[in-house]
């Protein structure tokens, strides 16, 4: 499978200094999970599809370059976010959303 290996690179430096991290393709692309749980995947098309709260979504997606992402013409359910490298531009951009995945990660992890 075929993903934009600058973007896996970028995210695989910001999860530098996190435990429990792991490289699956998938999705298209390459995906990290942290403690067995997806947090983002790097994609063929350059963009950043990150695992978020269900309940934030509505305003995650009106930040500059997110949408819902679509697997096979379906969009997928709530809890996923697909952003396009307008959105990952700059490194504040990029690291506002691994951190929002990765806080996730660490909610769903605790069990809450």
């Amino acid at each position: 499978m075929a993903y934009d290996r600058e973007l896996a690179d970028r995210i695989r430096e910001a999860l530098a200094g996190v435990t429990q991290v792991r490289e699956v393709r998938m999705f298209g692309g390459l995906s990290f999970m942290v403690n067995g749980k997806i947090v983002a995947t790097a994609n063929a098309g350059g963009q950043l599809m990150v695992r978020c709260d269900p309940g934030r979504i509505e305003a995650l997606l009106e930040r500059e370059g997110a949408s819902w992402p679509e697997m096979r013409g379906r969009k997928m359910s709530k809890g996923w976010i697909v952003v396009d490298d307008g959105g990952t531009a700059s490194d504040q951009a990029f690291n506002f959303w691994l951190n929002e995945a990765l806080d996730y990660n660490t909610k769903e992890s605790a069990g809450g």
